[in-house]
């Protein structure tokens, strides 16, 4: 008679930046999970914390509840990288540090990964800016996302993991409810790109679009669902989304999404819609159409591509993982207990 399978063990992973009381509540929630192999690692990017918070943080993990890694720079990426390497657990769950998430989220994303062809699972976000909208219009659920939605050329604009109702396949994941097989890293070498640089936009999108080249499935499933908060100070926004260091990274993330995952054909596609909806402010974008405001928004957009370009020739001898070679520790063998 066969022994029955190891339950599969589990790594919540928390990158924060600037955040106060919001990762003090994610964090409640993350040790509220009734999943029992568990382990909470929270990567600390901040420069400081306000005193009681800081106490709370410590105070977790002086009783094991959450291992604390602080880090002296900030990069999304960066983060999750670094707890990818001190990871124990078979499914790798990164969530942000402004969710909220009910006890049995991380059995909702575990569940999934009974089908062995399943190598990531994207979980469904609720929004908390969508949620408090006073027009629910826009709410509307709907059974399954439009074939455009996994055409990597344009998916990005009709991706709906908020309104989407049953689980299904899908092209990526969005990052602050995303989960991973640790073989993804361990065995297939697939790390976040840490080119991908302020907010980080697509850094994800990037990471998935490579687990697909392995044959694994990414799946949707609503049932693992959280809130997301959408603190404005915190985060990953380390410039303000006014200036034009955020605009050029902002556009050069997507540029270099295009250029390192896409076929020309893709590329010129994607390209065009980047520009008809961020440039020009056609849905689903919905920007000001005010001239200035379009030729402002165009100057970004040249200036990225000049700057995309320079990062895809750099490409063969820099693969931009400036954190990680900081931090060559190996990826962690064994699971939780």
């Amino acid at each position: 008679m066969e022994s029955p399978a190891q339950p599969l063990s589990v790594s919540l992973i928390v990158p924060t930046y600037g955040r106060e009381e919001p990762l003090c509540d994610t964090l409640t929630d993350a040790i509220a999970q009734d999943y029992p192999h568990l382990e909470i690692l929270v990567v600390d990017q901040s420069a400081q914390h306000r005193p009681e918070v800081q106490a709370q943080l410590d105070r977790l993990a002086a009783d094991g509840k959450i291992h604390l890694h602080r880090v002296p720079w900030a990069s999304l990426p960066g983060a999750r990288n670094y707890a990818a390497r001190r990871a124990t657990g078979d499914i790798l769950i990164f969530v942000d540090d402004d969710v909220r998430m009910e006890p049995g989220f991380v059995a909702a994303h575990v569940r999934n990964y009974a089908d062995r062809a399943i190598g990531a699972v994207a979980g469904r976000v609720f929004d908390r800016m969508k949620l408090t909208q006073s027009c629910t219009q826009d709410l509307e659920e709907f059974d399954y996302m439009p074939p455009e939605a996994l055409d990597p050329a344009i998916a990005w604009y009709h991706l709906d993991l908020v309104r989407a109702r049953q689980p299904q396949p899908t092209l990526t994941a969005r990052g602050c409810n995303m989960s991973f097989r640790r073989e993804i890293f361990q065995n297939y070498g697939i790390w976040f790109d840490e080119r991908y640089r302020g907010s980080a936009v697509r850094e994800e999108s990037d990471f998935c679009l490579r687990i697909r080249k392995t044959g694994l499935k990414i799946w949707y499933d609503p049932e693992a669902h959280l809130v997301h908060l959408g603190e404005e100070t915190g985060g990953c926004h380390d410039v303000s989304t006014r200036s034009m260091a955020y605009q050029v990274t902002f556009y050069h993330n997507h540029f270099w999404l295009g250029l390192k995952n896409l076929t020309p054909i893709q590329c010129l596609r994607f390209f065009a819609k980047l520009f008809d909806c961020h440039v020009l402010g056609h849905p689903p974008c919905y920007k000001s159409g005010s001239p200035l405001k379009i030729a402002v928004r165009g100057v970004f957009y040249v200036l990225a591509f000049t700057k995309a370009i320079g990062t895809a020739i750099a490409a063969p001898w820099d693969d931009g993982q400036i954190y990680s070679r900081r931090d060559r520790r190996p990826i962690r063998e064994g699971t939780i207990a």
